[in-house]
Order: C-alpha cells, then sequence, then structure tokens
C-alpha cells in the first residue's frame, strides 16, 4: 500500500474537486492506496495541515466548485514568514517524509508546475495536474476549469447583447486572461461579440474605434467588445517593451530601481485598461459605453460536464503514473490519450493563441474584428 499526498495551489479553477476525487478514489478503488489532503497550497504542506481523504471525504464533491482543500499562491522557496521571505522546501521535504509519501500530487497552472518541478528536483516523487481557467498551461491541449469558465464567459455575453441594443451603447466585456486570449477569444466568437481585444494582438484603438461606426453607419446601433485583461493598445505595448529592454541594458541599481517602479506604474494602468478604453471610445465615437468586469465570476460555480470528464480522465491516469512509479512529470492532454510530459519541458513556458491559430481565422471570417 502506497500513501499519497494531493494539493491544490495556485487560483482556484473548476474541476478541482472533480480532480482531488478522481485521484483519491483511483487509489483507493483500484490500487489499495492512503491519501493525504494538504490544505491550502505549499503553504499548508510545510505546516504540515493535512485532510485524510477517504470515501466519505471524498463522496459528493464532483459537483462542486471550488477546493475543498483550499489553495494558496505562496511559493516554497519564496515564502512569507514572520515578515520575512524564507526557503520553506526543507521544512516541506520534512512533511513529505514525516508522513511516508510515495508521492505528491500537484494541481494548478503555470506557477505551481514550476514550484512542483523545485521539489522534484530536491528528491520528491511528483506528479501534476494542469488546471486554470486561462488555458495557457503549454504541452496540454487543455486545462480543467476552461471550459467552465469559456461557457460563464459566452452566457456573459450573451445577457449583455439586449441591454446594448436597448441603450445604443458600447459594451465591455473584460474577461480573464492576463497574458493569454483563449478566453476572450473562445467568448467572443461564441458570443457574437463585434470586437475582440487579446493580449497576443496589440490592438489601434482607431481601428476598434472604426469598426465601431461602421456599425452605426449599417444601422446598428449598439457594439459588445470582448476584451482580455492583459489586451493592450500598440503604443502601451511599444513602450512595455522598451522599458523592460532599459531594465537589462540599465548601468547600476539606481537606474534598475527607477525603472522597476515604471514597470510597477505600467501593471497598475494594465488594471484600470478597460475603463480607460471606454472613455476613449466614447470620445471618439460619441456613443454612450459601459465596462463589465466579469472577474471572478468566471471561477466560480458547477464545473461544466465537459470539465468533470477531463478532470476525471487526468485524475484516473495520474493514479496509474504512480503505480507505474512515474514521476518528475505532468499529466497532459494529447488527442483521446493522458501522456506523462516531464515538468521541465513545462515550466518556463506559456501557450498563448498563434497568431495562425484556426481561431483567429474564424473571427476574421465572421466580421469580428481584432483590432487591426
Amino acid at each position: 500500500m502506497k500513501s499519497i499526498g494531493i494539493l491544490t495551489a495556485g487560483g482556484d479553477s473548476p474541476g478541482l474537486n472533480a480532480a482531488i476525487r478522481a485521484v483519491g478514489k483511483s487509489l483507493i478503488n483500484s490500487y489499495g492506496d492512503q491519501v493525504i489532503g494538504f490544505r491550502d497550497g505549499f503553504r499548508g504542506l510545510m505546516e504540515n495541515r493535512t485532510v485524510r481523504l477517504d470515501e466519505t471525504a471524498l463522496s459528493g464533491i464532483l459537483t462542486l466548485g471550488g477546493t475543498l482543500l483550499g489553495t494558496s499562491r505562496d511559493k516554497p522557496h519564496k515564502m512569507p514568514i514572520g515578515g520575512r521571505i524564507l526557503d520553506m522546501s526543507d521544512a516541506i521535504l520534512q512533511t513529505y517524509h514525516k508522513h511516508h509519501l510515495d508521492a505528491l500530487v500537484c494541481l494548478g497552472g503555470g506557477g505551481t508546475q514550476k514550484n512542483a518541478l523545485l521539489l522534484a528536483r530536491k528528491g520528491l516523487n511528483i506528479i501534476t495536474l494542469p488546471k486554470t481557467i486561462d488555458n495557457d498551461v503549454p504541452m496540454t491541449e487543455v486545462t480543467f476549469g476552461f471550459d467552465t469558465a469559456l461557457g460563464i464567459a459566452t452566457e456573459a455575453i450573451d445577457r449583455l447583447h439586449s441591454t446594448a441594443h436597448s441603450h445604443h451603447r458600447i459594451i465591455i466585456a473584460e474577461i480573464m486572461g492576463h497574458n493569454a486570449g483563449w478566453l476572450a477569444l473562445g467568448a467572443g466568437i461564441a458570443g457574437g461579440a463585434n470586437v475582440v481585444l487579446i493580449p497576443e494582438i496589440p490592438y489601434d484603438v482607431k481601428a476598434v474605434a472604426e469598426a465601431i461606426r461602421h456599425r452605426s453607419r449599417a444601422g446598428k446601433n449598439f457594439s459588445i467588445l470582448a476584451v482580455a485583461e492583459g489586451a493592450v493598445s500598440k503604443e502601451f505595448a511599444e513602450v512595455t517593451t522598451a522599458t523592460h529592454k532599459a531594465k537589462f541594458k540599465a548601468a547600476n541599481k539606481g537606474q534598475k530601481a527607477e525603472i522597476k517602479l515604471r514597470i510597477q506604474d505600467l501593471e497598475h494602468e494594465r488594471t484600470e485598461h478597460a475603463i480607460q478604453l471606454a472613455k476613449t471610445l466614447e470620445e471618439l465615437t460619441g456613443l454612450e459605453s459601459r465596462v463589465t468586469i466579469l472577474g471572478y465570476l468566471q471561477r466560480g460555480g458547477t464545473p461544466s460536464a465537459a470539465d468533470r470528464l477531463l478532470a476525471t480522465r487526468l485524475g484516473t491516469a495520474c493514479a496509474k503514473m504512480i503505480q507505474e512509479n512515474v514521476f518528475g512529470v505532468m499529466a497532459a492532454i494529447r488527442g483521446d490519450q493522458v501522456v506523462p510530459v516531464p515538468l521541465e519541458e513545462v515550466v518556463g513556458k506559456r501557450k498563448t493563441i498563434p497568431l495562425d491559430h484556426a481561431w483567429i481565422e474564424t473571427a476574421l471570417s465572421v466580421g469580428i474584428s481584432l483590432g487591426t
């Protein structure tokens, strides 16, 4: 009998409980193993805060949103402790060995993959499962949580159509996706948005305004914009790129500190991007505008059937990998298969939308403006 630990880290995502259930039930029912859950991500692992995941604990959680284990964004090697940032990797190793664990399963996005690799390099048997509503984890076709969030964002755009039409307005729906536009583009196409702005394609605000005016001239008195939270204008993208280049070229610590503050200011500007875009479009088009920020609504609620199925497939495949002693990997979806991908091939990368992706071609073909 093996002893397996499991934790969830990073932001919450629909399907986490389904994945925990799948890993646990497979290990218990198929292999006779015992499963220990660690609360609140890597911090709970460091602090040895556990919950026994038996059949009773795993019952009835398939349809629940969130994670019964709780989560946090704490990093093993950079953890806030008593007002300081400390490397707590050794404390995590102690907890791992204290419970005589044969493996640790980590459910999370890009940051979790990086933290898991760090622990794997210290000798822990690690397997990860890719979750994030942004769908930006590389080396897997899709992450669980994405389908649910896509449905929520699409439904929001559906509902915004009626009020936009009634009041002759521009309505901007800000959708999650700081560095990748999968959610905004997918929901924009599915929800019939007129303009979609994504991080991968910096936009020209004048081109966006012209797309809206073109609709007005055609007798259509409203426009819906699906805007990823990380979308930026061409001018902003140029300034950001130049600022980051200047940081690498800075001659001394004073210059680097000054540039770092400028980068922080730029990031703050991005948080208010949708509001500023709405004001600019009002000035350029003469149409009233409103902004709806979906935010954490996209993470909440019951996971979709597709996410439950995906999480269950990944979880059961993970249990099998543990029995086969396949560690230091992420369980990834490739077609109709779940395959182990070495964490070294995952960490340090991000899955963004290729400019030749079929979704971009589809959007353009049905007349959606991408702001260019």
